[in-house]
């Protein structure tokens, strides 16, 4: 086993390679760019070396640094995680030239499986069934343009060196396929550095099974069963789970070997997934056309030549550390199992926690992660014991990269964290994962926790009617979302303030500060702002002691206890009318957070006299929805536009999002030219009235 490996990546996973290295007492160095300087997975580490300025491009995508590092600290190996060098054959020969172990396949079996056309190439002169498209090297935009009319819309555009759902577009009409085309090739050549694309038919009900499979040096291959990661949104998966829901054991082997035999066809060694686009055969009981009488029929896509994201939910029903797995391969040690000794424990799920706006087209959030509360972790082998021996017991992992007080940065990927949740069968894996998203309190910046919530609750989730347009198909109950009841997030900042002022009471009557009166009742009132509204809300509290909460023209008994509380959060028993609240209440500034089981809301309190004078948002302007860089330009100066036309092109944490016209107009000026860096808020250019 190696004595010292340096980890190439940053946050969650590189925590995560950190502390199964830990566990098999080998040391690690972590990389770390000026942006990553008081990372978690900096002080995970037993080292650590910087390696540049925030930008990817001029530190985690810098091999030659990396290497660099390793050699300087005495480190044997190279783990690059996933994203950033995981898949370049270049990196992994320049690790191998250089005398270090690259912990992953062999650069040829990258080579091989890391263009997207030429591995379904492979892929079809083995025999693996194929979905109909264009895999040419000839990248002539007119030609693209003609196989796409000739294969039938909707086609898929996917970069031929991609993954993770980056430089990838479906196209409706042929009209729409050069503006989709040329913003595919960006966004690929931004990750990639190489803008070459496939044309697939795309399959309309599809879902994306994958399969986990492992070679050694020896020549030896297993596959550790399939994840569905159908739920998806920009084509970035959502949720995972394993097993896939409704796959037969028949199908199971058939994907099993077929991945297996793809492995082996290029000599693989390590940690890898074959993935598939699966369709129902609509023939089956089940919701989407499995189960009994039903099977899917599936085609091959793409391998993914790394460790993925969703690795954590094959850990929790095989029982394996598949990082202590890619360690031993790498050290020249032969697989610890055998394909029969395998084995399916149980069912678990995968949520990935995104600092991001769902409710605005999913914008990735920058700020301070001003309250970060996970739930408590839970080993999967404690739980699957606890179940045997006793009944029903909690199994959570939280994997993440951040911890309270961090600033998330727009130089990369908005996953902040992994929340993997396992159960004896998926009505109980369902049940817990609602209820570990429940206890996650996160206050500072937008992300999807809540949205999670919905689509883990969604009729087409919990019946595991599943494929790739889901969360499209379940909008209307995913998206926009009415929070806590009013009269509830109002209860919560009224006993927020009641017991901060409780806590500042002495012995003596005087310090007293619950508004008793000798005479008549005294009142309180509460001038409360939540999605764009303002709100008066009144504390009447009697001589004899009754409170009540009065809004508008509703009143409810009110009673608030404190059951407990931290440094800036509480959690209070809150009595509204005839009904009992658990809400956990968080202030920052005049920022009030309510959470409750039932879900969660955001209030701001106002203080009618600071902001007496204030004048409505000027609207209209045509601003920087989130930092980034203007990657694109679609209009110029006297242009007249309409209402809905796209105008520029911002890329932010690794996604490009597309600025239209708010209403008719002609440009009058150009703010910011292509390139530019831009901060949230910033005007990026002027409309004049028609």
């Amino acid at each position: 086993m190696f004595k010292k490996i340096l980890i190439a990546n940053r946050g969650e996973i590189a925590c995560r390679v950190a502390a199964t290295a830990r566990k098999l007492g080998v040391r690690t160095v972590a990389a770390y760019s000026d942006a990553d300087a008081h990372a978690k997975h900096v002080l995970a580490c037993d080292e650590a070396v910087h390696i540049g300025p925030s930008a990817p491009k001029e530190s985690y995508l810098r091999g030659d640094r990396i290497i660099q590092a390793a050699l300087a600290t005495g480190a044997q190996a190279v783990h690059p995680g996933y994203g950033f060098l995981s898949e370049n054959e270049d990196f992994a020969q320049a690790c191998a030239d250089a005398g270090l172990v690259f912990i992953g396949p062999p650069p040829s079996a990258i080579k091989a499986m890391g263009l997207k056309a030429e591995s379904k190439q492979l892929m079809g002169r083995a025999g693996v069934p194929l979905v109909p498209g264009y895999h040419g090297a000839d990248q002539d935009p007119t030609l693209l343009q003609r196989e796409a009319d000739a294969i039938g819309y909707p086609v898929l555009i996917k970069a031929s060196a991609g993954g993770g759902g980056k430089g990838m577009r479906a196209v409706a009409k042929s009209e729409d396929f050069a503006a989709a085309l040329a913003s595919c090739q960006r966004e690929a050549i931004n990750s990639f550095g190489d803008d070459a694309v496939l044309i697939e038919r795309y399959v309309t009900r599809p879902r994306h099974i994958e399969i986990q499979v492992f070679g050694d040096t020896f020549g030896n291959c297993v596959y550790l069963f399939e994840r569905d990661c159908s739920v998806q949104r920009r084509h970035q998966k959502v949720l995972e789970e394993a097993p896939a829901p409704g796959m037969s054991e028949a199908r199971r082997r058939e994907m099993g070997a077929a991945a297996v035999a793809a492995a082996k066809a290029v000599g693989y060694v390590g940690a890898g997934t074959v993935e598939f686009i699966a369709e129902p055969t609509g023939t089956g009981s089940g919701p989407d056309g499995t189960g009994p009488g039903g099977d899917l029929r599936f085609y091959f896509m793409e391998m993914n030549t790394r460790l993925q994201v969703e690795h954590p939910v094959t850990e929790a029903i095989t029982g394996l550390d598949l990082v202590e797995w890619q360690l031993r391969v790498a050290a020249g040690e032969p697989l610890p199992l055998k394909q029969d000794e395998l084995r399916i424990h149980g069912h678990a799920i995968e949520a990935r926690i995104c600092a991001e706006n769902p409710d605005a087209n999913f914008l990735p959030a920058t700020g301070r992660l001003d309250v970060y509360r996970t739930p408590t972790a839970v080993s999967f082998e404690r739980a699957r014991s606890a179940s045997a021996a006793s009944g029903p017991s909690a199994a959570v992992r939280f994997d993440a990269g951040v911890r309270e007080g961090d600033t998330v940065s727009p130089y990369y990927d908005s996953m902040l964290a992994k929340l993997i949740v396992w159960g004896q069968d998926r009505a109980q894996a369902l049940a817990r994962m609602d209820a570990a998203l429940a206890q996650t309190h996160i206050v500072g910046l937008h992300t999807n926790v809540a949205f999670l919530r919905r689509v883990v609750a969604s009729p087409s989730f919990a019946t595991a009617d599943l494929d790739t347009a889901l969360i499209e198909r379940e909008r209307v109950l995913v998206f926009n979302a009415a929070p806590l009841p009013l009269e509830v997030a109002a209860a919560g900042v009224v006993a927020h303030a009641l017991a901060a002022e409780r806590a500042l009471e002495g012995a003596d009557p005087w310090s007293r500060r619950d508004g008793w009166r000798l005479h008549g009742a005294a009142t309180r009132r509460f001038d409360l702002s939540t999605q764009g509204a303002h709100h008066v809300v009144t504390l009447v509290r009697t001589h004899d002691g009754a409170q009540q909460l009065v809004l508008g023209s509703q009143r409810w008994p009110f009673q608030a206890g404190l059951r407990g509380d931290s440094a800036d959060g509480a959690l209070h028993d809150v009595t509204l009318g005839e009904r009992r609240w658990s809400l956990t209440v968080y202030a920052t500034g005049e920022r009030i957070s309510i959470f409750a089981p039932e879900g969660s809301a955001v209030v701001d309190e106002i203080d009618p006299i600071a902001h007496a004078g204030e004048g409505a948002a000027e609207g209209g302007r045509l601003t920087a929805p989130m930092p980034g860089k203007v990657v694109a330009l679609l209009a110029h100066v006297g242009q007249v536009v309409k209402l809905g036309q796209p105008l520029a092109v911002m890329e932010a944490m690794k996604m490009e999002h597309t600025i239209a016209a708010p209403r008719d107009g002609t440009v009058e000026e150009l703010l910011y030219a292509v390139g530019d860096q831009v901060a949230e808020g910033g005007e990026l250019l002027r409309l004049a009235a028609v």
